[in-house]
């Protein structure tokens, strides 16, 4: 199996992020504090709890350089946590937002980072030196629902947003006195702070788990719809696909490689994306997947097992008109997984560990070196 670590922290886990050596664990509880854990003698001992937020931290990131934490929340407000000695110290940022914050995530080079919110709109904040302050600008009119998840380009610039509005949307985030005039390359290179530079209109349901390839060739996002699109050649004139599958949706996504890709969600179990060598991507696999005998009963259709997960039934022995096994949800997880963080070095080309937690309360490290069935794909 592709677990290698299984850890239970709390009963239920929001989102969590790592320190860049990996000895220390942020994670949130799914309450209004970040607990911090760290492997001392072998063991996972909690060293501190970050408490500043009034409401549930939906978003965190730990970013690798300057080992800062950025939370976010539902009481619309970002904090940056620098360590002082053995404290963390917090630095509260004005996100001028009157809706919850709802995603965070620091640039590749961590000299600002995006909060996605859900008063439609997205902050880019940066430091000003200056002032010794944290300052918020905002990408407004853009966007009709709430802003579930963005994700940086490689080149520190360019942003991509998923939306409950059914859209995946790119913008331009050049800040004059932040990003270096070398990071404005490709044709967008005259664009703008705010300037939507493509507008994806592939889902026609809520747009989650947004993603770019290592090298920003290739972004992936997924609807609510049980769908994952992936859009190649990002411009003027897109290359899209879209891969439709019939287990429950994803809520997050993660390229490990330029062809092959991880999705997390309700299913409770990480699913396998691959491309072939003419960039057509299809499902591969579930990772741990378990497989069962029949144990239920033995007629049935997948809408009424999904219906009966959303009421604590759990139905197995699920017939599909196909001679296959059945296959219970989940393996490792036991609840849908909500986060997926890469373990590699920032920037890499290939990543082989990832991490997931889920609404079961458990962090889960996948390494992917001896799956031998997805090695040419990493």
């Amino acid at each position: 199996m592709a677990a290698v670590e299984v850890h239970k922290f709390a009963r239920c886990i929001t989102c969590h992020a790592w320190s860049r050596d990996r000895s220390m664990l942020a994670f949130c509880p799914n309450n209004n504090e970040v607990h911090i854990y760290a492997l001392l003698q072998g063991k996972w001992e909690k060293l501190h709890v970050l408490q500043k937020h009034d409401q549930i931290v939906s978003g965190i990131d730990w970013s690798a350089r300057s080992n800062k934490i950025v939370t976010a929340s539902h009481d619309r407000n970002s904090y940056v946590w620098n360590l002082e000695g053995s404290e963390w110290v917090p630095t509260l940022v004005i996100l001028r937002l009157n809706r919850a914050a709802l995603c965070v995530k620091w640039s590749p080079r961590e000299n600002k980072f995006a909060v996605g919110s859900g008063a439609k709109t997205v902050c880019i904040c940066y430091y000003e030196q200056e002032n010794n302050w944290w300052v918020s600008k905002l990408i407004r009119k853009r966007h009709d629902s709430s802003v579930t998840s963005v994700a940086w380009h490689p080149n520190n610039v360019l942003l991509a947003t998923a939306s409950t509005d059914g859209k995946c949307r790119i913008f331009s985030t050049f800040i004059k006195v932040v990003d270096a005039k070398e990071s404005r390359t490709g044709p967008f290179a005259d664009s703008k702070f705010g300037e939507q530079i493509l507008q994806l209109d592939l889902s026609f349901s809520w747009s989650f788990g947004v993603r770019w390839s290592p090298s920003g060739s290739t972004l992936a996002y997924v609807g609510h719809n049980s769908m994952i699109y992936f859009v190649d050649d990002v411009g003027p004139s897109p290359l899209a696909q879209n891969v439709a599958f019939r287990d429950l949706p994803l809520r997050d996504v993660l390229f490990l490689s330029e062809r092959l890709l991880i999705g997390v969600g309700f299913d409770c179990n990480p699913m396998v994306f691959a491309a072939d060598l003419h960039g057509i991507w299809h499902f591969i696999k579930f990772l741990g997947e378990r497989k069962t005998t029949s144990s239920g009963p033995k007629y049935g259709s997948q809408f009424s097992e999904a219906f009966g997960k959303l009421y604590g039934q759990q139905k197995h022995g699920l017939n599909n008109d196909t001679n296959e096994h059945s296959r219970s949800r989940g393996g490792v997880h036991e609840n849908c997984i909500n986060c997926i963080v890469p373990l590699g070095e920032p920037g890499s080309s290939k990543v082989t560990r990832f991490s997931t937690s889920g609404l079961d309360g458990k962090v889960v490290v996948w390494d992917m070196e001896n799956q031998a069935d997805l090695s040419e794909y990493l």
